[in-house]
């Protein structure tokens, strides 16, 4: 999900500092995977990852669902020799690959760039800020809402898009700390009031918005 008032990214700029390495990936495909050298970071044009972490038991748990326009892997220009997360495409998508030096170098050489990255950087620990505040103190069913709106780019600068590419009950559970069951209790509710629909394609509408902003 892009965080809310993310600064844009020119592409044109961005492809000739990756080198014209566009990823095109599948639905499912790892893009990296948790133990991984990091060695770069990576834009996402067209598409859809998760973010999952998993546990030495195996145990998985997704961390976030990032949309076009953002950046992932950045933990490797904080020291991060390792990946700690693996990333997953959701749908198709279209990735640029940019080699941590060349990124580095950028930051010292390019103000211009530098200050729009800080300020994406910044964008996005406020939004896990966010997360943590409504995974603390709301319900399951207003956190649902919220991610439901997040997905559907409710609050960013983009144009809300109705139609929210398919996304598993399951990873929604996952999403905000509950059992898949109580996902489908809720969705069944939200479509029953006209807040959403849910027939094969998920589509969100304005009025959700009252049950986050609901007391």
């Amino acid at each position: 999900m892009t965080p809310k008032g993310a600064p844009h990214f020119d592409n044109t700029f961005l492809l000739a500092v990756s080198d014209g390495k566009r990823m095109r990936r599948r639905k499912n495909e790892v893009v990296f995977s948790q133990g991984d050298p990091a060695d770069a970071l990576f834009y996402l044009q067209e598409g859809r990852i998760r973010i999952t972490v998993s546990s030495a038991e195996g145990k998985e748990a997704v961390i976030a669902i990032l949309g076009a326009g953002t950046f992932f892997g950045e933990g490797c220009l904080a020291g991060q020799a390792l990946r700690m997360s693996t990333a997953t495409t959701v749908g198709a998508c279209l990735i640029l690959r940019l080699e941590k030096t060349r990124v580095v170098r950028l930051l010292h050489e390019d103000p211009g760039f530098a200050e729009i990255f800080l300020k994406y950087v910044l964008t996005r620990n406020v939004r896990i800020e966010e997360d943590l505040v409504d995974q603390l103190f709301n319900s399951s069913e207003r956190r649902l809402a919220r991610v439901l709106l997040l997905l559907a780019n409710y609050g960013n600068e983009r144009e809300p898009e109705r139609a929210v590419a398919k996304i598993s009950q399951k990873t929604l559970a996952e999403m905000i700390g509950t059992t898949r069951s109580r996902v489908s209790f809720f969705m069944n509710r939200f479509r029953k009031l006209g807040f959403i629909e849910y027939n094969g394609e998920l589509k969100v509408h304005d009025s959700l918005l009252t049950i986050v902003l609901h007391d």
